[in-house]
């Protein structure tokens, strides 16, 4: 299981800014985004102890910034190649597997701010499991992120 990020590298950059090194417009999706607690594209389930999240990224694409306060896992279900822009203003490439998980823990008061990007030619889709009955009090997630059953 990973440590929030080996136990939030933001922590040891809250005086310069971190992303000074990215594009303008991509800064400032962070700032719009750091709060968000949409971690996947749609919502598929939320019980009083989990939600579970499709994150479907077409070739090119990149998801919105947002927040993870919760424990949480991530499987991917295609191959591909994604890059990660983080909060502490790293930018990380990988190349993904179909199966791959990944764990995460939070401690009270800690968390992590990303995006995804697909760098690949092939579509990425990932199944997110939060839980969110843990040391940190969920985020909202809006009413249109949430699975719609077809009337």
């Amino acid at each position: 299981m990973l440590n929030v990020e080996q136990r939030q590298r933001d922590a040891g950059s809250k005086t310069a800014n971190p992303r000074a090194h990215w594009p303008e417009a991509l800064q400032r999706e962070f700032e719009e985004g750091e709060y968000s607690g949409v971690v996947g594209t749609v919502l598929v389930s939320e019980t009083d102890t989990m939600r579970i999240w499709h994150l479907s990224l077409p070739a090119g694409k990149r998801c919105g910034f947002h927040r993870h306060v919760n424990d949480y896992f991530w499987t991917v279900h295609t191959a591909g190649k994604a890059r990660g822009y983080y909060g502490d203003g790293r930018v990380v490439d990988v190349t993904h597997y179909p199966g791959e998980t990944k764990h995460f823990h939070f401690e009270k008061g800690e968390h992590f701010v990303h995006s995804v990007e697909n760098i690949g030619d092939t579509d990425l889709l990932f199944t997110t499991v939060e839980f969110i009955d843990g040391a940190n009090e969920p985020l909202a997630v809006p009413d249109e992120v949430r699975l719609k059953h077809p009337a």
